[in-house]
């Protein structure tokens, strides 16, 4: 029986599917931290996460085996024990499972029981939830282990707690959110003061799609105090010191990173996210139209801080209704971040379509569609350069226009990324604003001012015809986002964002745009996850929808 224990924590970027470089990363880290006794790394760590119906391919299942396998033979040296997470088949049943690593062999599974099928989480669909089974030995020590969700529910904490653990600990794939820290913080609060246990969690850190998981892993002593937590948006090992008194299993107090604010951790998520979709999915770069507007700007300023100036290559692409404001703009923000601009005119292209569509065309009058040509010129020109170079387009759609349909299919919304996918206009100018001012840890773009003032000052406009502004056709964006809001991530009614001081025949507006704008969305390029509910995998309403809240309850 010991009386000390080194338990190191391992927050570590993995890919979905590489399971011989997720097996690598683990053992350089085991090698690093050859002094701990035991390494902690997150929820399918062997796999990435989330996986998903991947998990069903047999050869995938196969590897899997494999590569475990060969993580428990490398214990068999001298070193550090290992928890590691993965998936195991077993009597036909699937299982999202953490494998206790030690002396050359895998020692002890445990199966995850509460599967979130919620949001981006769908693992009802894939797996089937394990039993609830006490803790694992390991050197006089008795480790009450569960995955993720099972910390969020009282029961396997307590089944733990109850068959004699001493410590619990909590491997996690909890994708980031605005708050999420909070909540994950106050969910391992709630398990530590109902078991009388401390609790170590340790979360992934990285971008797979859609969501960015943040890490902030953190250890909770028995009487609730902070005893280590980790950076946000960061890999990061950290090695514990474990002392046993006579109230039990105490960490000595250890690192205890500065958790981002608001702005900052939105930020850094966009970073972290495009940074892994581009890295992992191997593109050389991306490609953005830069307008002089502040959405191009602020997409344009997130794409060098995640990958460095010479990876981004911004296209301004005037037409007649181009200011010189705006390419005066477009220049100065491409200046500021350091980053190549090209210039190539729409104004033929726009003219040749206009020609062929002519006789189509004859006897009726120039509309959206005309205004549509442009964007899609320019969709066009976009992915004629990333066709021939390599890099993928950056889209710099916000969640505001998304929302309402304020975007062009095959134009604008064509490409391969949006980080402001989740990101309201409202969001987009403080975040605009935050980034001239500050300069985070891990941002590759140059300190200071990046963003014209102008850009952020001036009435935002598509500029597809004379004196066009955003607000011909919506309302003040601080009125629509928080509409917007109540409807998307609160899904309260329309009577309820009525009651809220909103005019009613504009709540009725944006409920129709809202729904109308659907089958845009589902062609839209996936974006980082910032919100409680994003558009995709988190909100998933049909396309065809003759609901209209509003329209039932101004008949009553």
């Amino acid at each position: 029986m010991t009386d000390q224990l080194a338990i190191a924590l391992a927050q570590i970027n993995q890919t979905v599917g590489d399971l011989p470089g997720n097996a690598a990363r683990i053992l350089a880290v085991r090698d690093r931290l050859s002094s701990a006794d035991l390494i902690v790394f997150p929820e399918m760590s062997v796999t990435g996460y989330p996986a998903e119906d991947l998990v069903w391919k047999g050869s995938f299942q196969r590897g899997v085996e494999e590569t475990i396998a060969g993580l428990a033979g490398a214990t068999a040296k001298n070193g550090p024990a290992m928890i590691v997470g993965g998936i195991r088949k077993q009597g036909g049943k699937l299982h999202n499972s953490l494998f206790f690593l030690d002396r050359g062999e895998v020692r002890a599974i445990r199966d995850k029981r509460e599967l979130p099928n919620y949001g981006v989480f769908d693992e009802k669909r894939v797996f089937d939830p394990g039993d609830l089974i006490g803790p694992v030995e390991f050197r006089g020590v008795r480790l009450g282990l569960m995955i993720c969700e099972d910390l969020w529910f009282p029961e396997v904490a307590e089944c733990q707690a109850e068959t004699g653990a001493d410590i619990l600990i909590a491997p996690h794939c909890s994708p980031f959110e605005t708050g999420k820290f909070d909540q994950r913080l106050q969910t391992g609060l709630a398990r530590v003061n109902e078991t009388g246990k401390p609790l170590i969690l340790v979360n992934q850190v990285g971008g797979q799609d859609e969501v960015v998981f943040d890490g902030t892993s953190y250890v909770l002593n028995a009487d609730r105090s902070l005893a280590c937590q980790l950076p946000s948006f960061e890999e990061k090992t950290v090695e514990t010191i474990w002392r046993r008194t006579e109230n039990g299993w105490v960490c000595d107090r250890s690192e205890l990173a500065r958790e981002p604010d608001h702005l900052e951790s939105i930020y850094r998520a966009m970073v972290l996210g495009l940074r892994d979709y581009v890295g992992k999915n191997r593109f050389p770069g991306v490609v953005i139209g830069l307008s002089g507007g502040i959405d191009s700007a602020l997409s344009a300023a997130v794409a060098v801080d995640s990958l460095g100036a010479d990876a981004v290559h911004c296209l301004m692409m005037p037409s007649e209704f181009t200011s010189r404001e705006s390419l005066e703009d477009a220049a100065e923000c491409a200046g500021d971040l350091g980053v190549r601009l090209d210039t190539v005119a729409i104004d033929g292209i726009v003219k040749s379509y206009k020609a062929g569509l002519a006789g189509l065309f004859a006897g009726r009058k120039e509309d959206s569609t005309e205004e549509n040509l442009q964007a899609r010129a320019r969709g066009m020109i976009q992915m004629a350069v990333s066709n021939k170079f390599g890099s993928m387009v950056l889209t710099t759609g916000n969640k505001s226009e998304m929302s309402v349909g304020y975007a062009t299919l095959y134009g604008d919304m064509c490409g391969g990324y949006s980080v402001l996918k989740d990101v309201y206009k409202t969001t987009v100018y403080k975040l605009s604003d935050w980034r001239n001012q500050t300069h985070a840890a891990g941002l590759m773009g140059p300190e200071g001012r990046v963003i014209p003032e102008r850009i952020i000052t001036k009435v935002p406009t598509a500029e597809l015809k004379p004196d066009q502004t955003d607000q011909d056709n919506l309302p003040p964006y601080d009125v629509l986002d928080d509409i917007l809001r109540g409807f998307v991530e609160g899904e309260q009614s329309y009577q309820e964002i009525v009651a809220r001081g909103h005019d009613p025949d504009t709540v009725a507006r944006i409920e129709h745009l809202l729904y109308v704008a659907e089958y845009k969305r589902r062609q839209a390029p996936p974006g980082v996850k910032i919100t409680r509910k994003s558009f995709g995998r988190d909100r998933r309403y049909p396309i065809v929808n003759g609901f209209r809240d509003a329209r039932l309850n101004r008949k009553k």
